[in-house]
């Protein structure tokens, strides 16, 4: 008889694109959740959690990866209700909830979720395929002044986290521009109008000059691979790359000599914002007011005007931006927090108007120790044909998405994000036999809202017990044997403490400062707060 083969164990490993959370990690986020939150319904906005689940008929063909739609998402094949995935964002499920609930919802309905969602795509450096978003939408608004409450309101979340003024910018374009400039092109719906669509959508990507060649015959990408082009000359291509830059052309010339120096474009225009900072300008900035800015703004509206002076739907589109900044001046968003910026192109084939972004302008190093701006950390804009889908009648919306894991980093790479929760206070277990009594010392540690814990592992070696605490980070271990239950005492050791006389203090001072102190069993509660409650100086 063949000897049967063992089955193969599984191996412990995330799946590629995944990764696993622990600690702080989760404590961090939902304290930033709590926060955004808080704006959120401070706006009028209410909570909504929709299911992770949808048919893959009611997500659509929306993806943001507009090359592979339907592709990027995980699904499978169901008996009863056929193909189903898992929600890639959070907005088409917004459309499947408000078409399916809407004789029971408010119009407009405002709308706030936050959760996970799952891209079936190419994994990378910081890009995973989970990954957890934070939105906010209103449904049933046709108003620009939606759009506008949008923006202030996500310039508001990114100060109330931990970003200040001066460290970002909410730039904001309008899609009705950009179709206006396809129009006085020539450029009706098809395919030549779709590959212009999707070689603007890299122009953050290539830049100017990857733009001019992928609408003309094409170019090598960073891996030696050719990517043909559209086939436009370059006469025909020339308002596409002049909508693009409009906002570089009318700053460079009406700032001259601030803008004169050997970075970027875009590092240029976010060093001036460096000024409205609360410190100041620093030494080497240019000297920019807000006035200056709100002069750029209105000569970027006027050269947009221009560009699309044929075309009635760009004119309304720039009307439309023209009004946004109107209102948010009004409201005290001026352009040292919101700006008007055309090279922001956002997904095009998701929105209808209003399209904008929240960039961090602040500089990290990269890999390789290079210094790069942050970049993005949340997109939006109006989607007026969502609903459309389910119900056959028009229903306006507008919303924001705040990317939560790029925003972490962001705090952690400022120092705004200590990411050291403190543990558990540890009793330790000098008796096995005692454990009731080291139980009810945590019940009252507990019952006086102090995070704390018995030791339940193997109690023989004391030294485990410390050693675990140390692994915990916790702040206090509790110690009582037979000696100390005799007395009516506890041992009290202060781990912080210990820590920092180890690091930093010699043997003299450790016996004059001890961080291990014997108690009265009565004063176990005081005693531990009094640690918690002086701990953070002696961390500081």
């Amino acid at each position: 008889m063949a000897k049967q083969k063992k089955t193969p164990r599984p191996k412990a490993q995330t799946p590629k694109g995944f990764r696993d959370y622990f600690g702080t990690d989760v404590t961090d986020r939902e304290a930033m959740l709590q926060t955004i939150a808080g704006v959120y319904h401070r706006y009028g906005f209410d909570a909504l959690e929709s299911s992770a689940v949808e048919t893959v008929e009611a997500l659509g063909k929306f993806l943001p990866d507009v090359d592979r739609p339907n592709d990027g998402v995980f699904a499978w094949q169901d008996e009863d209700e056929g193909w189903l995935a898992l929600r890639y964002d959070l907005t088409a499920p917004l459309a499947r909830v408000y078409a399916q609930h809407r004789n029971d919802l408010p119009l407009p309905y405002r709308r706030y979720a936050m959760g996970p969602v799952w891209r079936n795509e190419k994994p990378g450096p910081g890009r995973f395929r989970q990954f957890y978003q934070c939105d906010a939408d209103t449904v049933g608004a046709a108003s620009v002044a939606a759009d506008a409450e949008i923006c202030a309101m996500l310039a508001d979340t990114l100060e109330a986290v931990g970003i200040p003024r001066g460290d970002y910018i909410v730039r904001v374009n309008n899609r009705k521009v950009l179709n206006g400039v396809l129009e006085v092109m020539g450029l009706d719906e098809g395919e030549t109008r779709e590959a212009v669509l999707r070689t603007i959508d890299k122009f953050d990507k290539v830049g100017e000059a990857g733009v001019r060649e992928l609408l003309g015959k094409g170019r090598l990408d960073a891996s030696g691979a050719y990517i043909d082009g559209v086939g436009l000359s370059a006469d025909q291509a020339e308002p596409v790359v002049a909508f693009l830059l409009a906002k570089q052309t009318v700053v460079e010339q009406l700032s001259g000599k601030a803008m004169e120096s050997g970075l970027s474009f875009e590092e240029k225009w976010n060093s001036l914002f460096a000024s409205f900072a609360a410190d100041g300008p620093q030494p080497g900035e240019p000297s920019v007011t807000a006035e200056d800015v709100r002069r750029w703004n209105f000569e970027i509206l006027k050269h947009l005007s221009e560009l699309v002076s044929d075309s009635a739907v760009g004119l309304e589109g720039v009307a439309e931006l023209e009004q946004m900044a109107e209102l948010l001046n009004a409201q005290g968003y001026g352009p040292d927090r919101i700006i008007v910026d055309p090279s922001v192109v956002r997904g095009l084939g998701y929105y209808t108007g209003p399209v904008f972004e929240a960039e961090l302008t602040f500089e990290i190093l990269d890999d390789k120790g290079r210094k790069r701006q942050f970049g993005s950390v949340a997109g939006g804009g109006r989607y007026d044909d969502l609903v459309k889908r389910f119900t056959g009648q028009a229903v306006p919306a507008t919303g924001i998405s705040i990317g939560v894991d790029r925003l972490l980093a962001a705090l952690r790479e400022k120092g705004r994000i200590a990411s050291s929760e403190r543990g558990p206070v540890v009793v330790t277990v000098m008796d096995r036999d005692r454990m009731a009594d080291y139980q009810q010392m945590v019940a009252e540690l507990r019952g006086a809202g102090i995070r704390a814990e018995v030791y339940l592992g193997n109690p023989k070696n004391f030294g485990n017990q410390l050693k675990y605490a140390d692994k915990r980070g916790s702040p206090v271990a509790v110690i009582e044997g037979a000696d100390e239950k005799a007395k009516g005492v506890v041992q009290i050791k202060d781990l912080i403490l210990g820590a920092k006389i180890a690091q930093s203090a010699s043997l003299e001072e450790w016996k004059e400062r001890p961080s291990q102190y014997e108690v009265p069993r009565a004063d176990l509660v005081a005693r531990v707060r009094a640690i918690l409650e002086s701990s953070e100086d002696l961390s500081a």
